[in-house]
This record gives C-alpha cells, structure tokens and sequence, in this order.
C-alpha cells in the first residue's frame, strides 16, 4: 500500500525525538546540552572568537525549529513508500517576521537549486517570512505549511492584509530517501515552525539535512558563529547550511587536504545486486547558506555578506559545479522595518569600512565552520537501496589537523595555522 508520512511514521519520529531529549539531558552536567560543533570537537577553523553555542542562534532572538523524518529499515527503494530519510528545518529572524521585517538579500553561487521568494527579498530588500529548508520535491508542500503557520498567527492575511512569499529552499535528498514520496507535509513544517527556538538545537543528519551527505560523507545541518570584537562594535555573525556538496578529494578541514588522506576510506556503500549511479544535481550536490548578523546593515550590504560566505565555501574545497544548486540568504535581525506605519524606520547602517571588513571576515570564516560541523555531528546512516553514508571520523581528523599545525614553523602560532 502506498503511503506517505503516516501515523506511523509519526510514532517513529517521535520515539527518536524522545531519544534525542534523553540523550541531550544526560549531558547537561558536562555540556549543558550544547549540540556538537567544530569548536566543541576540538578542530579549531579560523582566527576568530565563535559564540557562545558557537550557532546562528548565537544571533540574538534568531529560532531553529526542525522535524526529522526517519522511516523504515534501509533496504530495497519503494517509491511513494521508503525507506523515509529526511525532513524540513526552519529559521526564524524574530518571534514574528510578519510584522517585524528585517533587511535581507539573497545570491545566487550557483542556480541549478530552488529557493523560492527571492525575488521579493531582493526587491523589497526585506525579508517577511520564516526561511525554510526540505528536499527538493517537498518545497511545495513546505510552502503550504509555512503560508497555514503564517494565517493561523495573522488571519488578516489575503483577506485585509498582504499576502506571503515564503522562502522555501531545496537540496537533492534522492540517495538514501524515498523522494518521490514526498514524505514532509505541511503539516510537519507548522510542527517545525511552532517548535522553533532560540538556544542550541541539534545539527547533523537531522531535519532537513537527515538525508544529505557531503564530500563523499554524511552530513546535513551545520552552523557555527563568530563575534568581530570589540573593535569593530561588537557584532555576530551566524551561519547555517544545509550540506549537500563536494567530491571527496575536494574535502579540506582547517587547511588540510583531509579528503585526500580518505580517498578510498569509508566512500559509500551499496547493497549487492543494486545500482545507483546519480546524475545531474544528485550528481554534485547543493548547499544552502542563512547568514544572520545583529549588526545592523542593509539589503546591500548583505548581499556583500552572501557574497563573502562562498569564500567559506571554497575553504572546504567546495566547487560549484553546473549540477549544484548553491543558494545564500543573509538578513539583519536590528535593521528592522515594522508592518506597522506608525513605527519609524530604521535610521542608519553600518558605516565604517573596518566593521564591514570584519563582517566579512566573520562570515567567511562561520561559513567554512558550518561546513564542517555539517560533517562533524553526523552519524552514519543508511537508507533506500541500502545505500549508507559514513560519519567523517572526526577523532582521526582532529589527530591529522594537530599533527600538521605542529609541523608548522614555532613562529607560526595556532592562530595562523591554516
């Protein structure tokens, strides 16, 4: 019988939440919960300072709310059944994007991907709308969702008030999921964007990314921060991707060529007497990028900041290659332009050169972070076709990372070891 994301399906995704919580309360005495990140497992990337949770929700007021999507044993693909290996993550800027606008832009690496609403962002130079990441066949039903959460919070809308373009954004999840079922409803997109929350949240192979892999690994939802400094007032930066990109010989982790050293360790496997040979965007892969600062900066600007961020990108070895969909959005969450008239409008940006440099700086360097804290929090998984994607082994990395800094010459300290 043909189904989709039924009760039972819901039964299972709710057991491996509670197994997460569980998980998640056990380590409050020795890491209050703090989800895995670059910093965390001991690779420092970059120069920088991160925050906190070393997390986009180190933005203040920015929320992450995620369903995770996992049903069936791995095994042979059924289409319109499963095995069912993915899911929908939401970012919100504030409590209420609806009535609290904040500047944003979009760029486009590369566009063979989907990121709906961008038009309007660019336009309007504001975004209005939770961001929302899935696979690429489910964006229509994720739009649905996110347009139901947005009228049931303001039933004006289409009726005396605008109406919403949602930014729904896509990478190809088609290796170890059941795609063609389209298993995310919007009824699971409403449960993300209630259940969003600012703080830690988990990263990896959940979520939106539960399906995702990268650089010949697993991977999926990654995010890291930076903080400017005193200096250059004080700013953060947050990064979430969604990883779905690069080749393995690409792969390079704080400078090192770290694929190489893997080029024929731990590369996907496929149940005997089954064949998948991908092509077009399963081929090479996409990634998606949300860039929230807190500095207050316009939709200029910020484009300049999703520009910067492919610097990041290339940090990792990432190409973007013709058959990747490589989107960026990046939005000020204190360059605010109420709904309401009677509120004034924002009334300055940053001005000064060495601040935007160092906003640069921060978003390059969180970019490449969340790459790999994309890779780092995943788990080994396997799904359709009893195709399985192997964790990255971050204790061997972290090994071969500190070996070559130590090979370094003594007057080059950690800090410029890259």
């Amino acid at each position: 019988m043909v189904r989709s994301a039924t009760t039972e399906a819901r039964r299972v995704i709710g057991i491996a939440s509670t197994f997460r919580i569980i998980s998640c309360v056990g380590l409050i005495a020795s890491s209050m919960c703090t989800p895995s990140s670059a910093a965390v497992d001991g690779v420092r990337i970059g120069v920088l300072a991160p925050g906190p949770l070393d997390a986009i929700t180190d933005v203040a007021g920015v929320r992450v709310g995620q369903v995770t999507l996992i049903e069936g044993a791995a095994g042979p693909l059924v289409p319109g059944v499963g095995p069912v290996r993915t899911g929908v993550t939401v970012i919100l800027p504030n409590a209420d994007p609806w009535e609290q606008r904040v500047a944003a832009a979009t760029y486009a690496l590369n566009g063979n991907g989907e990121m709906t609403g961008t038009h309007w962002v660019n336009e309007a130079g504001f975004l209005e709308v939770p961001i929302a990441l899935t696979n690429t066949l489910d964006v229509p039903r994720v739009d649905d969702g996110v347009i139901s959460w947005l009228i049931a919070k303001h039933p004006g809308i289409g009726v005396d008030e605008d109406v919403p373009l949602p930014v729904v954004a896509e990478c190809d999840d088609q290796g170890i999921n059941d795609i063609e079922g389209r298993h995310v409803s919007p009824a699971d997109t409403v449960r993300a964007l209630d259940g969003a929350r600012t703080g830690p949240f988990d990263r990896g192979d959940v979520g939106a990314g539960t399906g995702m892999r990268a650089f010949g690994f697993k991977a999926g939802i990654g995010t890291a921060s930076r903080l400017t400094g005193a200096a250059a007032g004080g700013y953060t930066v947050g990064v979430l991707v969604n990883a779905n990109t690069g080749s393995r010989e690409q792969l390079r982790i704080a400078g090192v060529p770290i694929g190489r050293v893997f080029a024929r360790e731990l590369l996907p496997t496929i149940a005997k007497h089954t064949s998948y040979a991908p092509h077009g965007r399963a081929a090479d892969g996409s990634i998606i990028v949300t860039i929230a600062t807190d500095a207050p900066l316009d939709s200029r600007q910020l484009h300049e900041l999703a520009v910067r961020a492919t610097l990041g990108l290339a940090r990792t070895g990432a190409t973007s290659y013709v058959s990747s969909g490589d989107l960026l959005i990046a939005f000020s969450t204190t360059h605010v332009y109420p709904r309401d008239p009677a509120h004034p409008l924002p009334a300055s940006v940053v001005n000064e050169d060495d601040v935007l440099d160092a906003l640069y700086s921060a978003t390059a360097e969180a970019t490449e972070a969340a790459v790999d804290d994309a890779l780092f929090s995943a788990k080994t998984m396997s799904g359709a076709r009893g195709l399985t994607y192997y964790a990255l082994p971050v204790e061997r990395v972290r090994a071969i990372v500190e070996r070559e800094r130590a090979a370094l010459p003594a007057s080059v300290g950690p800090a410029a070891a890259r």
